[in-house]
């Protein structure tokens, strides 16, 4: 067995049934490439072949009523592929309007703890030439992946060729009682007070840098500061998603022109997106929105875990109508930004997590979901992440993968998320919100080509 992390049981602890914590990856596959040509079953047949490879796709959480600390992955005995890859069809004409709505369904619905947290759905029926294209939706609980975890998941069923073999059988994690469960959560709580005295020093210390910073006025944007718009309320369970695609090229034209990196030009064309959005519709507020930015610490830590992740707070600068004065200001606020999130320690995120108990998380999020401090005082406007990908074709299955948008988690108070991936020279964006706040979200993918002509037009 493999016991889960404070931070990856978290999100088992946040999880409602208006808020889902798994994320989900839109990909279109250009069928041609296959092996032998495109059938359901075929497909299915490989990954079977793949997954053999792949134990954590084999693995479901177990518990015990007397386990004191977080639950355990164990290799699922009973495992069935025919449980987890489902096959549907999109009514005609089968563009993006029908596709949106299906997946926002899909993505609507949470996932099955008796089982191995993870879905596939292969959507046939979808608009294209020749309908040589297929749509694939993928669904895996935040517990079991971040965004690098997630990425080496799909990097495992993914290879450069279209008839590459399937790799060797991998052994899983093996199974485990309800008493060594317990005996295990037992230890680790009864080490909790020594764990404690370990990571109250390096707490100390992040508050003293950040009271420095402040001093100086070098801190990130603050939560709790975002200002209300339409998308920061109480979420439903519902969900709806829309994407937009860009040139990587595009983006690497306004990086080098105006001498900033990659990541600030993404955020400063989710920033103008929003002002535009929010401007057409007279709700822009008067000062800047914040974004929750995930920050990988993958390889500065030695916690375990499957999500090793920190964050950091983003001022948008969204009251700022020049785009050029817009991007310069939004790429100096995250220097800033990343200076601090420095400061106070890549790990303490994980390490304050490790304390986190069920029944408070679950009661702290239906507390803050009814009140009206969703709408009053939301921590952020909303999550970006900006994920690199490979620049190399790639294939799933045999099929080549056209575009990859990924869609994560929204929470109460937070009915957005904009989550971006570059993949083999374009820019995929993935857009997810709860359509009770945000109905028309097609409006605000569509406004994303605009921003990049705008930031494309100041360089000359």
């Amino acid at each position: 067995m493999q016991r889960l992390s404070g931070l990856d049981a978290s999100f088992l602890y946040l999880e409602t049934d208006s808020q889902p914590m798994h994320v989900c990856s839109l990909m279109e596959l250009d069928t041609t490439t296959m092996p032998g040509g495109y059938s359901f079953d075929r497909l299915r047949e490989e990954l079977s072949a793949r997954i053999k490879a792949m134990p954590e796709l084999r693995e479901k959480l177990a518990n015990s009523p007397l386990n004191l600390d977080h639950p355990v992955w164990v290799e699922d005995s009973n495992f069935d592929l025919n449980r987890h890859v489902h096959r549907i069809g999109l009514p005609s004409p089968g563009g993006r309007a029908e596709l949106s709505e299906i997946c926002g369904h899909i993505a609507s619905l949470p996932l099955d703890r008796k089982r191995p947290l993870w879905e596939m759905w292969v959507i046939e029926g979808v608009a294209g030439v020749a309908d040589n294209r297929i749509a694939l939706m993928t669904k895996v609980h935040h517990a079991g992946v971040d965004g690098v975890t997630g990425a080496n998941l799909m990097s495992q069923l993914c290879t450069t060729e279209a008839d590459a073999p399937a790799p060797e059988p991998v052994a899983g994690t093996g199974e485990a009682s309800g008493w060594q469960i317990a005996a295990g959560g037992l230890f680790r709580f009864a080490t909790r007070p020594l764990r404690l005295a370990n990571v109250l020093p390096d707490t100390v210390n992040s508050v003293v840098a950040t009271l420095q910073r402040a001093r100086d006025g070098l801190t990130m944007a603050r939560p709790f500061a975002a200002p209300r718009t339409v998308f920061n309320a109480a979420i439903s369970g519902r969900r709806t998603i829309a994407y937009a695609e860009l040139d990587l090229e595009d983006v690497k034209t306004i990086k080098d022109h105006f001498g900033v990196k990659v990541n600030d030009v993404v955020m400063a064309l989710v920033s103008g997106v929003l002002r535009q959005f929010l401007a057409d519709r007279n709700v822009l507020p008067e000062t800047s929105l914040v974004a929750s930015v995930p920050i990988s610490v993958h390889g500065q830590s030695d916690r375990s875990g499957r999500n090793q992740v920190s964050a950091m707070f983003s001022c948008l600068h969204t009251q700022i109508a020049d785009p050029v004065h817009r991007l310069k200001a939004i790429a100096e606020a995250n220097s800033i930004a990343k200076q601090h999130s420095s400061a106070i320690g890549a790990t303490l995120l994980q390490d304050w997590s490790q304390f986190a108990a069920p029944a408070v998380f679950g009661a702290a999020m239906r507390l803050y979901a009814m009140s009206r401090l969703t709408e009053t005082l939301p921590v952020h406007n909303l999550v970006v992440s900006n994920v690199p990908g490979p620049q190399i074709p790639l294939y799933l299955l045999g099929c080549e993968v056209r575009a990859m948008y990924p869609l994560g988690p929204i929470f109460h108070g937070s009915g957005l998320n904009i989550t971006v991936l570059s993949l083999s020279g374009h820019l995929d964006v993935g857009l997810i919100a709860c359509p009770d706040l945000l109905p028309d979200l097609w409006d605000m993918a569509d406004e994303f080509a605009i921003a990049m002509e705008e930031l494309l037009s100041a360089t000359g």
